[in-house]
């Protein structure tokens, strides 16, 4: 026979994790990452390195807990994250206006380093962040499970919500100005991860 109350107690967990995670992912780095790439390359590459990103990640957090973050030291997850966004910010400033007509061409060609490129960036980045420390903290107290699940759904949501605006922005905005603002937001966001290595 079912047990009743296991089904809702896990029905719980999972819609407390889910709304937990994404409250704290709206507006968060991860979203903001995901629409900057967006606005700039086809948008499921996108996609799907952020989802099977969060996917190892809130993996790693549900297996292995808070110690997960005790594996690599705090200053080389940063450094690391700071020369990736920093990367990206300068290949982002430094496009011209002739590159961008054979930018489609590009885009088509190197769907799968996008992929690629999308899930480094959000692994190092969220590796160890508040989110995967909630979601890793929720799962040594509730069924590991649900929590897993409604970790994921939350994260895809709000990554896919970024993709979403980051094609409408896309689609309203010269291609000149749009690389100048993802430029400008990846070196931002190298700033800030280079103020935690020191």
């Amino acid at each position: 026979m079912i047990d009743t109350t296991m089904i809702s107690t896990d029905g719980g967990t999972l819609f407390a994790t889910f709304a937990l995670v994404a409250l704290a992912e709206m507006g968060d780095k991860s979203q903001l990452v995901c629409m900057a790439l967006a606005a700039r390359h086809r948008h499921w590459p996108v996609l799907f390195g952020a989802l099977a990103a969060f996917l190892l990640l809130n993996t790693l957090a549900v297996l292995f807990g808070a110690a997960l973050t005790q594996w690599i030291p705090d200053q080389w997850l940063a450094a690391a994250v700071a020369l990736l966004f920093a990367t990206f910010g300068v290949i982002a400033l430094r496009t011209t206006e002739d590159e961008m007509e054979s930018d489609e061409k590009t885009v088509q060609r190197s769907g799968h380093s996008i992929l690629v490129a999308t899930f480094l960036l959000l692994f190092l980045a969220e590796m160890g962040d508040k989110t995967q420390l909630a979601v890793a903290g929720m799962a040594t107290t509730l069924a590991p499970l649900p929590v897993w699940i409604g970790a994921n759904l939350a994260m895809g949501v709000t990554a896919a919500l970024g993709v979403f605006v980051g094609c409408r922005l896309l689609a309203r905005l010269p291609i000149v100005l749009v690389h100048r603002i993802s430029g400008a937001f990846f070196l931002v966001l190298a700033a800030v991860a280079a103020t935690q290595v020191f």
